[in-house]
């Protein structure tokens, strides 16, 4: 009983540990989006100048004006990578199941979604509910964050953290199925291997 569920807590760990070197890169590839904005000098200027002539020497509001637009922009940017984020794990989840009907990480330890996924709906069914587990509620949370919304973004985050839960906690049980088994309709099991059958000796006279 335990080592099945160590080996599924296993593969876990290697498919999110691809999902944290994803956001991992696209975090860094934001923050040089962001940065860019503060270097992009020309631009800037410009439209700091163009504000500042246009404000009648009202310079705060001039200058508010252009930090609210860098902020917008900085938002943006980080809404779209939390996008790319979640529709990326996804395509991996759906992918891999549809194709071969494990992940990576259950490859490596020998486990299957059974029974097999040839039906692409079947599949993306289990990819979209392991894919919102993980981390699309989580990303809307930060997201909801960003945007000022302090105490939505907690109750998001709870809910996220409970549909971790749900989703993860009934491995532990018997029957060894999450949430996203269940929806979809399939179980992991192992794979067997068959033995190597000994070719009798031919004698010969």
């Amino acid at each position: 009983m335990f080592m099945p569920k160590l080996r599924r807590a296993t593969a876990w760990v290697v498919d999110f540990a691809l999902v944290v070197a994803l956001a991992s890169a696209l975090a860094l590839l934001t923050f040089h989006r962001v940065s860019a904005l503060v270097t992009d000098v020309p631009e800037l200027a410009t439209r700091g100048g163009l504000d500042l002539l246009t404000s009648r020497g009202d310079v705060l509001d001039a200058s508010q004006d252009l930090g609210f637009s860098l902020w917008n922009k900085s938002v943006l940017y980080v809404e779209q990578a939390f996008g790319l984020l979640v529709l990326t794990v996804f395509l991996y989840q759906w992918a891999c199941l549809a194709l071969a009907g494990r992940t990576l990480g259950k490859a490596l330890v020998g486990l299957k979604v059974s029974p097999n996924l040839p039906r692409k709906v079947r599949a993306a069914r289990r990819a979209a509910i392991t894919t919102v587990a993980d981390v699309a509620v989580y990303a809307v949370a930060c997201v909801l964050l960003m945007e000022g919304q302090v105490v939505l973004s907690v109750l998001v985050w709870a809910v996220a953290v409970l549909l971790f839960l749900l989703n993860a906690l009934p491995v532990l049980s018997p029957a060894g199925r999450s949430l996203a088994d269940r929806v979809a309709g399939t179980a992991v099991t192992g794979i067997r291997l068959s033995r190597p059958v000994a070719t009798p000796l031919v004698r010969t006279s």
